[in-house]
């Protein structure tokens, strides 16, 4: 609320409106072209630096899904929703920011000059640090993840990210570099009756300080 204004429009009700999905409808599939444009809209999340560092694994047929339901718990959401994304993030590594930013630089929105600007201090900030490289993954992966969250909401779709898995087996099983962490699954399709609304969240005055 905004000066006794409530804020509100379609992104907003589209958050408040999402919750956790359980039921989903198993006939219903995306196209691998859906699939991609999730991926897309997700990797428009922010990162560290442009480094971009992270994969998305979609689980989608019945071949790959029996492999990755029995390293999941057998949840129900690995085999009935229409796709199953393993989001894995990737350790930073400085070294790519010169190639992440080329882009940047050829679309005339960050001049080549600048690029050691960001280079020397990513440099700083993780070539010495394992745990940093590794919450970087972390962060990216969910940043990702939540971008599609919403976006399949907003597509009338539910969603459903889960850390029960055997990270170990995953990353066997699916093939994952040494330099990528599998940060959670997430199920995304059609849902069918019986979810939950969204549940009631702690008042924000429990959560927030006003400094």
């Amino acid at each position: 609320m905004t000066n006794g204004i409530t804020m509100t429009n379609a992104v907003i009700d589209c958050i408040l409106s999402r919750s956790a999905t359980k039921y989903y409808d198993p006939a219903a599939t995306l196209s691998d072209e859906q699939i991609r444009e999730l991926v897309r809209i997700g990797t428009t999340a922010p990162t560290s630096f442009h480094l971009q560092n992270w994969r998305f694994i979609a689980v989608r047929t019945p071949e790959a899904k029996a492999r990755l339901s029995p390293i999941a718990w057998n949840q129900p959401a690995i085999t009935e929703a229409a796709v199953t994304f393993i989001v894995c993030g990737q350790l930073a590594d400085s070294s790519v920011v010169p190639e992440r930013l080329a882009p940047v630089v050829e679309a005339g929105i960050m001049p080549a000059k600048l690029i050691p600007d960001w280079e020397i201090p990513a440099r700083d900030l993780y070539m010495q640090y394992p745990q940093r490289q590794r919450d970087e993954a972390v962060r990216t992966g969910t940043f990702g993840a939540a971008a599609m969250i919403y976006a399949a909401r907003s597509l009338g779709l539910g969603s459903t990210p889960m850390i029960g898995f055997d990270a170990e087996a995953v990353h066997r099983e699916f093939g994952l570099a040494k330099d990528e962490v599998p940060v959670m699954l997430l199920s995304i399709g059609a849902e069918r009756p019986g979810n939950w609304p969204q549940k009631p969240r702690r008042p924000v005055v429990e959560v927030l300080n006003l400094v």
